[in-house]
C-alpha cells in the first residue's frame, strides 16, 4: 500500500503527467455535467413512466454505454454509442473491402483517413438514430408530436454525441488513458453509489439472511474482478526466431522474441453484441404492442412469449451464452488473421522453431488460436452469466419435465430460495459492466505507471513489477 501512496505521490510530481492527468479529470466533469442537462421539450414524469416498461430492452444497453444520460434524455443520451458502432464497422470494412484494406497499409496517413471516415459515419449513424428515438419519444407523449419537436431533438442529441466524440478524442491526444472507454467507464462507475446505498439498506434491516446475502454478493464480485484482471493479463507467448540477414553492408543478427496472444482478444465486444441482439426484439414489441385485449392472433402470442423471455429465463440464458460464444470466434477471425501473420513472419525472416514458414505456421497459430478462443468464450459466458442470475435469478420453473418440482425444491430451502427469483437488487454489475471496469482501469493504470518508470520512478508495484493493460 505504501508503494502505491508513493506511485501516487510521484505522478503529481511530474509537471507533464499532472498537466495531462488534470486535463482528464476536466474533460471527465464537463461530460458529467452535460448528463444533467436534458434535451428541449421532454416531460419528465412521462419519460420516468414509459421507462419503467421499457428498462429491458435496446434501450436499457443504450442507458448503460451513455451512463444513465439516455433515461434522462439529457444533451449527451447517445453517448459513444454511435461511435462505437462506427469503429466497429470500420474493423470490420478492411475485410470486406480490398480498397479499404488498401488504406489501412498506408500507415498513419491510412490511419488518419479511417478515422476521419469513423467520424463521419459516427454523424450519420447518430443522425438516423435519434431520428428513431425522437419518434419513439413523441408516440409516448415525452415531447410534443410535431416535425419542429422532431427536427429539435434530433439536431440536439446529434450535436451532443459529436461534442462527446470530441471530448473522448481529446482526452486520448492530451490526457491519460483511452478517451472513449474512460467516458463509459466514467458513466459507469457513477452509479456505484446508488449500490452502495441500496447495500446499506439492507443491512441496516438487521436480517441476518439479508447480511448473509450481501456477503456472499460482495464475495461473488470480488471473485469476479480477480478472474478478470488475471484473465484480461495472460498471454500464450509463442517463440519467434528471426535469421541473420544481410541489407546492403550491414549485417543484422538474428534475434529471438515473441508474439503474445489474449486469452480473451475479443475484449467486451461479443458480450455487447449479444446483449444487443437479444434486445432488439424487446425493442420491436415495446414500440409495436399488439392491440388491447388481443391474445388469439400470432402477433399476440409472440408478443407474449417475449414478455418471459428476458434474463433468467433459461431459454433467454442458453441463447445468451451461445451467441457469445459465436460472436466471439467470428470477431476473433476478423481481426486476427493468421494467414496474414503468417506471410508477415516469412517476409520479415521470421519462424516458430520447428514450424516451416508460410502455410504450416498459418496452420499452428490457428491451432493455437482455437484454443485460446475456446476458453476465452466460456470466460466471457461466464462473467456475463454469473452476475445476471444473482440479480435476475435463474427461472427454473420454465425448464421441461422437472422444472415445477425444482422450484418449488428450491423455494422451500432455506438459503436457496433466491434463485428463482434472484438476490432483488435493481443496479447493474452485469459481465458488461465488469470487462470494462477492469479493462479500462487496468489500461489506464498501465499508461501512468509507463510514465512514471520512464523518468525512473518506480510503478505502483515498485521496482521490477509492471502491469500489463490490455494492449501490452
Amino acid at each position: 500500500m505504501e508503494k502505491f501512496l508513493n506511485a501516487v505521490q510521484n505522478m503529481f510530481k511530474i509537471p507533464e503527467l499532472r498537466t495531462r492527468i488534470l486535463f482528464t479529470l476536466g474533460m471527465l466533469a464537463i461530460y458529467r455535467f452535460g448528463a444533467h442537462v436534458s434535451a428541449p421539450g421532454i416531460n419528465k414524469v412521462q419519460l420516468e413512466r414509459v421507462w419503467n416498461e421499457v428498462a429491458g430492452t435496446l434501450l436499457g444497453v443504450l442507458d448503460l454505454f451513455s451512463g444513465g444520460n439516455f433515461r434522462t434524455i439529457s444533451v449527451f443520451a447517445l453517448g459513444v454509442t454511435p461511435y462505437i458502432t462506427a469503429s466497429i464497422i470500420m474493423q470490420l470494412l478492411p475485410v470486406l473491402s480490398p480498397a479499404v484494406k488498401k488504406i489501412q497499409e498506408e500507415g498513419e496517413v491510412g490511419r488518419q483517413k479511417l478515422n476521419q471516415w469513423t467520424r463521419y459515419l459516427t454523424v450519420v449513424l447518430c443522425t438516423v438514430q435519434t431520428f428513431f428515438v425522437a419518434t419513439w419519444l413523441s408516440r409516448n407523449a415525452i415531447i410534443p408530436d410535431t416535425w419542429p419537436a422532431t427536427i429539435l431533438v434530433v439536431v440536439t442529441l446529434t450535436t451532443g454525441t459529436i461534442f462527446v466524440m470530441w471530448l473522448g478524442e481529446q482526452i486520448t491526444e492530451r490526457g491519460v488513458g483511452n478517451g472513449i472507454s474512460l467516458l463509459i467507464f466514467c458513466g459507469i462507475v457513477i452509479g456505484l453509489p446508488n449500490a452502495v446505498l441500496q447495500v446499506q439498506g439492507r443491512i441496516s434491516g438487521g436480517d441476518p439472511m439479508q447480511t448473509l446475502g450481501v456477503i456472499f454478493l460482495i464475495a461473488v464480485l470480488v471473485a469476479l474482478i480477480a478472474l478478470v484482471v488475471y484473465v484480461e493479463s495472460a498471454r500464450r507467448k509463442i517463440a519467434i526466431t528471426y535469421a541473420s540477414r544481410r541489407v546492403g553492408n550491414q549485417t543484422f543478427r538474428g534475434q529471438e522474441t515473441s508474439l503474445p496472444l489474449k486469452i480473451n482478444m475479443g475484449g467486451v465486444i461479443p458480450v455487447i453484441f449479444a446483449s444487443s441482439v437479444l434486445a432488439m426484439p424487446q425493442t420491436l414489441f415495446a414500440a409495436f404492442p399488439p392491440a388491447q385485449g388481443d391474445t388469439t392472433s400470432a402477433w399476440a402470442k409472440i408478443y407474449g412469449f417475449f414478455q418471459v423471455f428476458h434474463g433468467g429465463d433459461p431459454y433467454y440464458e442458453l441463447v445468451f451464452i451461445s451467441l457469445i460464444v459465436i460472436f466471439t470466434f467470428f470477431y476473433i477471425t476478423i481481426v486476427f488473421n493468421t494467414d496474414e501473420v503468417a506471410d508477415n513472419l516469412r517476409k520479415h525472416g521470421g519462424f516458430v522453431a520447428g514450424i516451416r514458414p508460410g502455410a504450416p505456421t498459418a496452420e499452428y497459430l490457428n491451432g493455437i488460436l482455437t484454443r485460446l478462443t475456446t476458453v476465452g468464450a466460456i470466460y466471457l459466458a461466464l462473467v456475463a452469466f454469473i452476475p445476471q442470475v444473482l440479480l435476475s435469478g435463474f427461472k427454473v420453473a420454465r425448464l421441461p419435465f422437472i422444472g415445477d418440482r425444482l422450484d418449488a425444491f428450491l423455494t422451500a430451502t432455506p438459503g436457496l430460495s433466491w434463485i428463482p427469483t434472484g438476490m432483488g437488487y435493481q443496479f447493474f454489475f452485469g459481465g458488461t459492466s465488469l470487462l470494462i471496469l477492469v479493462g479500462v482501469a487496468m489500461d489506464t493504470v498501465s499508461q501512468i505507471e509507463a510514465q512514471l518508470v520512464m523518468r525512473n520512478y518506480e510503478g505502483f508495484l515498485g521496482a521490477g513489477s509492471r502491469l500489463r493493460g490490455r494492449r501490452n
